[in-house]
């Protein structure tokens, strides 16, 4: 009797102690992390708890955790964040894009393709706020943030309609209170489809900007005749707003960036980077040619963030999602690391969201595991012109609080007998 007492005592305490080794709920083993924040490139096992980074080292004991995921071979990176995006889904039929039916549910086209924060840019404006983040941002499993649009109606109606043409619709006191009630959602201010040759729109922006003391992003209008960016960079924006559609279309309405008999970056685009105008892809369905980026690449013009203007016109066209774009602008020569850094962590800081973007111990446990295939694959752009690449990159996994919401190859699950 007393042997077996002794035998299940020992028993006890190496269950007990098994359990108590058992420091992670979740190990990625064997994967190459790239975190910029952490200036981090190489193979390093990541661990989670309790929703956060509990560790990052070159190896971690596999007995320490309760699950053990073998990612070796496979890039380990931030959560992906986009930050442009049109995610106000609904059902008006006279909606354009907020509420309407151009625009996507956000966890339809986020966690598998690596996204795990897709910022809303401008669907909303400071009536239809609240709508928004009742109807979207409560319901959705994505982290969804947003930039406030200037009219506030938001993008309702046509992109001509009186909504969006009409100054008095442009309240920046209104836009700058919502903002700062919501400030834990609402990153900055939208201005875009303004087709009026003045600077009303802009300046009301920067307005709001200013009293929330937050960013603005600018979807620079096209108007006849067409406003000057060289004004708008060096005398509107201010250090740390951010300029959409850096590669757009070639069209009378708007200018470029890239002179268009020269092939040179116009002065006052370097400029705008020196006074610290973040530049930001925003490739939509309309507006990233490859005769604008293969010149501004080719003169080391990259974007400071990759995004991709998420919306049905965009997604079955030239831009698909976020992965296709990063992997387009690895076509151009954009280092992986700068590509995956262009949409974790320096996307982070572009929204002053810096718990964001990193995986540091104690962060957030939002995780992307990516394949980086090798062959030969297919870009084209908004002008139907095409660019071939090495590499494309794949979501394997996606991680968001901690949480496995997306697995296409089943890594997370144990074998069936």
């Amino acid at each position: 009797m007393q042997k077996r007492y002794f035998l299940l005592a020992a028993l006890y305490l190496l269950t007990s102690f098994s359990v108590q080794a058992q420091t992670y709920q979740t190990l990625l083993k064997g994967g190459h992390l790239i975190d910029a924040k952490n200036n981090i490139n190489k193979v390093m096992d990541v661990a989670i708890q309790d929703g956060k980074i509990a560790a990052v080292a070159a190896n971690i004991d596999p007995k320490m955790a309760k699950q053990v995921i073998d990612i070796t071979g496979k890039y380990v990176t931030p959560g992906l964040i986009d930050i442009h995006g049109h995610v106000f889904a609904g059902t008006d039929p006279d909606g354009q894009l907020e509420n309407g039916f151009s625009s996507l549910p956000a966890d339809g086209f986020t966690f598998r393709v690596g996204v795990t924060t897709i910022v809303d840019c401008g669907d909303s404006g400071a009536e239809t706020f609240e709508l928004f983040k009742k109807n979207v941002i409560d319901k959705s499993q994505t982290r969804v943030l947003a930039f406030l649009n200037i009219s506030r109606k938001g993008m309702y109606g046509s992109e001509f309609s009186l909504e969006q043409q009409n100054n008095s619709f442009f309240d920046p006191v209104l836009a700058a209170d919502v903002a700062k009630h919501y400030s834990e959602y609402i990153v900055g201010f939208k201005v875009a489809h303004y087709h009026k040759s003045d600077w009303v729109a802009v300046d009301r922006t920067v307005e709001a900007g200013k009293l929330a003391n937050k960013p603005i992003m600018v979807d620079f209008g096209g108007a006849i005749p067409r406003l000057s960016l060289e004004e708008l960079f060096l005398r509107k924006m201010r250090p740390g707003d951010i300029f959409t559609h850096t590669y757009g279309q070639i069209i009378k309405t708007k200018e470029t960036i890239v002179d268009l008999e020269t092939k040179k970056l116009y002065p006052h685009v370097l400029e705008a980077r020196k006074r610290g105008i973040i530049f930001d892809v925003g490739h939509g369905g309309g507006s990233f040619t490859f005769s604008q980026a293969i010149p501004a690449t080719q003169q080391g013009f990259f974007p400071e963030t990759i995004s991709t203007d998420l919306h049905t016109g965009s997604m079955n066209s030239a831009m698909k999602d976020q992965l296709n774009v990063m992997s387009k602008f690895m076509a151009l020569n954009m280092p992986l690391a700068d590509v995956v850094k262009a949409s974790t962590w320096s996307a982070a800081k572009a929204i002053n969201h810096e718990e964001l973007g990193h995986l540091s111990v104690g962060a957030i446990a939002d995780i992307t595991v990516l394949n980086l295939r090798e062959g030969k694959f297919g870009f084209y752009d908004v002008a139907r012109f095409k660019k071939e690449g090495k590499n494309l990159l794949e979501c394997e996994m996606t991680i968001k609080d901690g949480k496995i919401m997306y697995d296409l190859n089943a890594l997370s699950f144990p074998m069936a007998k």
